[in-house]
């Protein structure tokens, strides 16, 4: 399941440069997580990065792009072949 940035983003920009993937971005007011581009950090580390630094934990599952743990490994996989 890829990520969501809930409305109660302060858009503190700490999760932006944190997204091995470059999958965040400003938005407006809050910042925006592109779900194709989004593996939950798996492939890089054990929990996604952009959590671990949100202030206020307003990064959330995203409900309408739900992924098993293989659907995130295998995006991983073939983002890493289109580089």
């Amino acid at each position: 399941m890829s990520l969501l940035i809930a409305e109660d983003c302060i858009a503190c920009d700490a999760c932006l440069d944190e997204c091995p993937n470059g999958a965040i971005e400003e938005g407006d007011p809050v910042y925006i997580i592109d779900p194709d581009s989004c593996t939950e950090c798996v492939g890089y580390y054990d929990e996604p990065a952009c959590v671990a630094v949100c202030p206020v934990d307003c990064i959330i599952p995203d409900p309408d792009n739900v992924e098993s743990a293989e659907e995130l490994s295998l995006k991983y996989q073939n983002m890493q072949k289109e580089e």
